[in-house]
């Protein structure tokens, strides 16, 4: 009988402990302050933890705008995010094996080759599981490199990218996407083998709203960009699926609040903001799952110590 409730209770503690739950990385205007998460449970109803978990401490104005994160192989958790407006020709880096302790901050330079860059904006994580290596994407604006609308030549971004193994060697930078407009705040989403979505916003004026392209590599090329699906200012679109269902969350930043689309096929859209709730005041990053016992320890951190 021990032997039964021993094997039940042991059951139990894998079905508890292997319980996965969504955390979103996030950061609060001016973004000097550093790392925040917000966690949710179903990936409808999020609770900010109301801490600070990392401060920036690199680029030329010291901020941590757009962080994400994305958990490797290894159970490493790596993060990068803008760390600053203008100037910089990388964005930050750092990894965590908990998400509380971090190591050293260092920029990773992928525009240095373009003297004329003017930033180099919320770059996104992404694991290839088919080629088994980490892609980075970016927005960056190079004066005068592509065709303009109504943009300022110093606002006409295109997306990069770079890849690797090890975030200690890069592959050299390339092109993602010209859709021939200014776009900014692209995320890969992957579907199954060979079936790519790139969610991406359109920065030209007086659009600013959210499309979608789609590719067979996480790499692209990425064709067939749709109309928009979100109204106009609208920006930074964090992905997750729950469920048969993709949640794609925004930051509509003319209402100040947090708009959300469901989707089960990237061509129809169902807006859910009623009900979906992000607390006030989170500015966008990517949503990822870790395991409960990660929560745990996050929520610990934030715990005051009892004398």
């Amino acid at each position: 009988m021990k032997k039964i409730i021993g094997i039940l209770l042991l059951s139990l503690c894998l079905g508890s402990c292997s319980k996965e739950v969504y955390m979103f990385s996030s950061f609060h205007e001016p973004a000097t302050d550093g790392l925040r998460f917000l966690y949710s449970e179903d990936g409808y109803k999020w609770t900010d933890m109301n801490h600070v978990f990392l401060k920036p401490t690199i680029g030329n104005q010291k901020v941590m705008r757009d962080p994400s994160i994305v958990q490797g192989p290894d159970g490493t958790f790596h993060l990068v995010w803008t760390s600053s407006w203008k100037g910089d020709k990388g964005f930050g880096y750092a990894s965590s094996k908990d998400l509380i302790h971090w190591s050293e901050q260092k920029m990773i330079p992928v525009m240095e080759h373009e003297p004329t860059t003017v930033n180099v904006w919320a770059p996104e994580l992404f694991y290839d599981d088919e080629t088994k290596q980490f892609i980075i994407i970016w927005a960056s604006c190079i004066p005068f490199r592509f065709p303009k609308d109504q943009e300022a030549e110093d606002n006409n971004h295109r997306m990069y990218y770079t890849t690797t193994t090890d975030f200690k060697n890069f592959s050299p930078t390339k092109l993602l996407i010209d859709p021939k407009f200014s776009v900014i705040d692209a995320v890969i989403v992957k579907r199954k083998a060979k079936d790519y979505v790139l969610v991406l916003k359109d920065n030209t004026r007086p659009n600013r709203n959210i499309k979608v392209a789609f590719g067979e590599s996480a790499i692209g090329p990425y064709t067939n960009v749709s109309a928009p699906f979100t109204k106009n200012f609208t920006e930074g679109p964090s992905v997750e699926k729950v469920g048969n269902d993709w949640l794609i969350y925004y930051d509509s930043y003319h209402d100040k609040n947090y708009g959300s689309m469901k989707t089960s096929d990237f061509k129809n859209f169902t807006e859910v903001s009623a009900q979906t709730s992000v607390p006030e005041g989170h500015k966008h990053g990517t949503i990822f799952k870790v395991k409960k016992s990660i929560l745990k320890s996050l929520q610990k951190e934030v715990q005051p110590t009892k004398q």
